[in-house]
């Protein structure tokens, strides 16, 4: 096959992807496109089979580390987890919708760190829902906050997104190296988010609510939280091992699984559903087909327009530029496309390209694969969710999270330094 035949088959069957993943049409799962189409580009000889094996092989842990992650966040809700945080959210915020606000902000944030922003998508954004209704507040602002923080507040460890995962992989640094560098970015851009949320929805928050309810507390689920942080030391340990962190992941899911198939809290077909396995072919698949795309034209037109180095204008122009990309392609295939012409300049410019696909799809709805999930579950809970609504407070919240969020990232790499281990 020809260059530019096979450039515009590339490019025509990522856009095919996209789209399915962003309508799904009839139902159907992202990868009931996505695999025929890396079997396409394989088969046509847009990309060759060697250099397709070579993006599974780079992909594999990535994706069995999202499995295990995805089993453990499930399990964690068997548990009860985010049932208590709800109680706790019911009652700390005694009535008040801007306490709760805050409330919102701190568990989204642990929780998109710690279990992954499709933990907060799925499993709190319903809590989220229910803990407003609870309280007689207006639930907008805080169901809001829900998709902003599964992207923004998703920067600080690589577990905490896929697209972590990936740079995470790219920067060559360890985990604990990554979580350091990346800390200072993830407070400062979940304060400019919190500034921005409170003011653009100031009229929902200032409605008042009713009567602080009596709230039951829930009893803590111990074990669950005790396996999530042994998981978390297990990654800092693995890491430090030169041993893949999925490995802890998998144990921790493991851990859980064992007690909930011995309580009867589940049964090994839910545990295998919690995998997302279609979803993990969907990643793989679209790996393929975003590699044929940049081995195809793609990454020689944007290696014109990277900016090279680590200083701070640099850094800024690579994360502006990984967030416009985002936008129009997803941020899955903009760090696909974007890590391979930035790595080679350093754990810093992989982390700004970070900065930019994490903060940048809270601008429209396709920009992340959450935040289409995100609003299919606020239209089951019959909530409200307005384009146009949506579009002008990213078009707040973006440039407002993104520039102290490279400010704090060129502040971090200075003063810890990027260097790898």
């Amino acid at each position: 096959m020809n260059a530019s035949l096979a450039a515009a088959l590339s490019a025509a069957l990522l856009l095919a992807v996209l789209a399915c993943a962003v309508i799904r049409p009839w139902g159907w799962p992202e990868a009931v496109v996505a695999v025929p189409a890396a079997g396409v580009v394989i088969a046509t000889g847009a990309i060759s089979r060697a250099d397709a094996a070579a993006e599974a092989a780079l992909l594999g842990p990535v994706i069995g580390f999202l499995a295990a992650v995805l089993v453990l966040a499930q399990l964690c809700d068997d548990e009860g987890l985010f049932h208590a945080c709800g109680a706790w959210m019911a009652r700390s915020a005694a009535g008040r919708p801007r306490r709760l606000l805050v409330q919102v902000f701190v568990a989204a944030s642990l929780i998109t760190a710690v279990l992954s922003l499709d933990a907060t998508v799925v499993l709190l954004t319903p809590v989220v829902f229910a803990t407003a209704a609870r309280i007689g507040a207006r639930p907008k602002p805080h169901v809001y906050a829900c998709t902003h923080l599964s992207n923004t507040a998703s920067l600080l460890l690589p577990v905490s997104n896929l697209t972590n995962l990936l740079a995470f992989a790219a920067s060559g640094l360890s985990f604990t190296r990554f979580a350091a560098l990346t800390a200072l970015p993830w407070l400062a851009a979940i304060g400019a988010e919190y500034v921005v949320l409170r003011r653009f929805f100031v009229t929902e928050l200032d409605a008042g609510a009713q009567a602080p309810p009596t709230v039951e507390p829930r009893e803590v689920p111990v074990f669950a939280l005790v396996t999530v942080a042994c998981t978390l030391v297990g990654f800092v340990v693995t890491s430090a091992a030169g041993v893949n962190p999925a490995w802890a992941a998998a144990a921790g899911a493991a851990v859980l699984a064992a007690r909930a198939l011995a309580r009867r809290r589940t049964t090994p077909t839910a545990v295998v559903r919690a995998a997302a396995v279609p979803f993990c072919a969907f990643v793989l698949a679209l790996g393929i087909v975003v590699r044929a795309v940049v081995d195809n034209g793609l990454g020689d037109a944007l290696g014109h327009v990277v900016p090279g180095g680590t200083g701070f204008a640099a850094l800024l122009g690579l994360a502006a530029l990984a967030a416009v990309l985002a936008n129009v392609i997803n941020n899955l295939p903009a760090v696909l496309v974007l890590l391979p012409l930035t790595a080679p300049s350093g754990p810093g410019a992989v982390l700004a390209v970070l900065l930019g696909v994490n903060i940048g799809p809270n601008l429209t709805y396709a920009g992340s694969l959450a935040t289409l999930l995100w609003r299919r579950i606020v239209r089951a809970h019959d909530g409200d969710v307005e384009l146009g609504e949506f579009t002008r407070l990213g078009a707040l919240a973006v440039p407002a999270a993104l520039l102290p969020a490279v400010v704090a990232l060129w502040i971090s790499l200075h003063v810890i330094g990027g260097r790898t281990p």
